[in-house]
């Protein structure tokens, strides 16, 4: 499961229920073409996407195994999520309306946080579409969603992500341990960016 950033805010009442809605509200146009909220009518392509170990294998929080079943449930969690404004399961879709990524925000509104998953078929990876979509995404979430810190992980090998996410301007942070949802431990490099770094760096 995703889990809170190391450093703790704390949101007003008003700044956590504005995040609530923008999550259950939230306009996708500025993340580009062919997103979605992922629905029922998406988990046969999720799986044929997840079932690729070179798309799922770095994933830490996906539900194991994967079948139509785990999906199913994974989907509809996430729906119940979105109307609680506490994350936020989105698929890219190709231009033949397949499933071609997908992207998982957890948001804690209380704390004024968020966290970013996901990923791109394995055909798609390698041409530099990765890094501009998740800079997209960083973006989008702090602007959209108005939340004032990030945090990210990444498996200690994952090392083409830990080169995207340093790119970006996140600031590392030591390492923690994530929790699969099979209760499994994965030892994970840590990052974390606020709001008000992200607008200064992209301001230069």
């Amino acid at each position: 499961m995703s889990a809170p950033p190391k450093t703790v805010l704390h949101a007003s009442p008003e700044e956590a229920e504005a995040i609530r809605g923008a999550v259950r509200e939230a306009d996708l146009s500025g993340l580009g073409p062919g997103r979605a909220v992922a629905e029922l009518k998406h988990v046969p392509g999720l799986v044929a996407l997840l079932a690729d170990p070179a798309v799922s294998d770095w994933i830490y929080d996906l539900p194991r195994p994967i079948t139509a079943e785990s999906v199913t449930r994974w989907v509809a969690e996430n729906q119940a999520r979105r109307l609680a404004g506490e994350a936020l399961l989105l698929v890219t879709l190709d231009e033949a309306g397949d499933v071609s990524g997908y992207s998982h925000i957890a948001v804690w509104p209380e704390r004024s946080s968020a966290e970013l998953a996901g990923a791109i078929r394995a055909d798609l990876q390698n041409r530099g579409q990765g890094g501009a979509g998740m800079a997209r995404s960083f973006g989008w979430i702090f602007e959209h969603l108005g939340v004032r810190l990030m945090c990210l992980t990444a498996a200690l090998d994952n090392v083409r992500s830990q080169k995207g996410i340093d790119a970006a301007g996140f600031r590392r942070m030591g390492e923690r341990d994530v929790t699969r949802p099979d209760g499994t431990i994965r030892r994970s490099v840590y990052w974390e960016l606020t709001r008000d770094d992200w607008e200064r760096l992209h301001r230069l």
